[in-house]
């Protein structure tokens, strides 16, 4: 008798708290309906280079990525990452340094972060910062309090813990950002290969809506993933983790979520930092 049962889909997110909260119910089967998924757990770099190879079926990648990778992907219109005060954060040992020319570290040279990075630096370091070293983010903060970058631009939980290295927060581009544009920020995106069709597509759009709805109703359930996966972090700042990248634009980009991305990749590419979006690139089904 053949075995009709279709394969896993293929996905790909950080071990993060708030993705691992977003996918828990998803990842274990508890969303009715939903397809099986074959999870890979990655850092943003290398997912934001699996969607430019084409690879896996669902990834989460950086917003920065996006002009790169819309011909083979859609943007699904819930599940990722996008909100108010919660943007990356240069820091550095001293107060108050001085940029121009100085060694960087960055989490990914196709990452929100960065761009959100160059776009801060355009305006505030006339001169232009020196060398950018791209590492993966949790050896960032060590890497500046050991002297071996000048700065670091810092994703995720270390908005929480910056200061537990010693470290001076010199700049926050979520509120440049926002003083400049007054929308929120949009740092990570939900993509599916197109190839899947519309139908797959729309599946995967509520079956996200459904496993995040899921983890708000009862955070208990979602909590053993979420902890597993947190790299040694503490269970408080996981919860903060949660609380400000998990919210009602996981649930639903909506009017002002689209506003931000196009807000974004538009200015980015009118400074030629990405290439110009298509009319309908960031159309779902």
């Amino acid at each position: 008798m053949t075995d009709t049962t279709p394969d896993p889909l293929r996905i790909a997110f950080s071990p993060c708290p708030n993705d691992t909260f977003v996918f828990d119910a998803w990842a274990h089967g508890r969303v009715p309906d939903a397809p099986a998924l074959d999870v890979t757990f990655a850092d943003i770099d290398v997912t934001n280079g699996m969607a430019e190879r084409g690879e896996l079926d669902v990834l989460k990648v950086s917003y920065a990525v996006l002009p790169w990778v819309l011909d083979e992907y859609a943007l699904l219109p819930c599940g990722g990452a996008l909100g108010r005060g919660c943007g990356p954060l240069v820091l550095t040992r001293e107060a108050g340094t001085d940029l121009t020319g100085k060694t960087v570290a960055v989490p990914s040279e196709r990452s929100t972060a960065y761009l959100l990075f160059r776009l801060w630096a355009a305006e505030v370091v006339p001169g232009g910062v020196g060398e950018v070293v791209v590492m993966p983010f949790d050896e960032i903060m060590p890497a500046v309090r050991d002297g071996k970058v000048d700065a670091g631009l810092v994703i995720h939980e270390a908005r929480f813990t910056y200061r537990n290295y010693g470290l001076h927060n010199l700049a926050d581009m979520g509120r440049h950002w926002e003083d400049t544009t007054g929308l929120p920020i949009p740092l990570g995106a939900i993509i599916a290969k197109r190839s899947l069709g519309a139908d797959t597509l729309k599946l995967l759009a509520e079956s996200v809506r459904t496993s995040v709805r899921m983890a708000w109703d009862d955070p208990e359930t979602s909590r053993p993933y979420v902890l597993e996966h947190a790299q040694e972090m503490d269970p408080s700042v996981a919860d903060q983790h949660i609380g400000l990248y998990v919210n009602e634009f996981t649930a639903d980009l909506g009017e002002d979520g689209y506003a931000a991305i196009r807000g974004l990749l538009t200015r980015a590419a009118a400074e030629g930092l990405v290439p110009p979006l298509g009319p309908d690139a960031l159309s779902f089904v």
